[in-house]
């Protein structure tokens, strides 16, 4: 499949309810990857938590290890699918959430993992 790149979900989405994501990536860092890929277009991930409010982000340790998993999971995916690394969009507006940490989820595809 030639995929166009990523989308990123927050558990809390309404569109989720236990499926429309292809990998599941937990606030401990553990991926759960769905039987089959949803979308033929785009990889779509789902980050445990609720980043549409700063309450509802997770504890600075387990966000680093999450958005560390998350990282390494992309750039798998980038060497298998031959996808274009740094085309990661959030879901819509509100997805993942206005408090999403964008600039701690760093990608580094000519380096390889961080």
């Amino acid at each position: 499949m030639n995929y166009k790149g990523f989308i990123l979900h927050q558990s809390r989405c309404t569109s989720i309810n236990g499926k429309g994501f292809d990998f599941w990536v937990g606030v401990d860092g553990a991926i759960y990857a769905a039987p089959l890929l949803t979308d033929p277009e785009y990889i779509h991930i789902c980050l445990e938590g609720d980043f549409s409010w700063e309450d509802g982000i997770p504890p600075l340790s387990g966000r680093r290890e999450q958005l560390f998993a998350t990282g390494k999971l992309i750039l798998e995916l980038v060497e298998r699918y031959q996808i274009y690394p740094l085309i990661i969009e959030p879901h819509n507006n509100y997805c993942p959430g206005a408090f999403f940490p964008w600039n701690e989820l760093v990608i580094y595809p000519s380096d390889g993992y961080h």
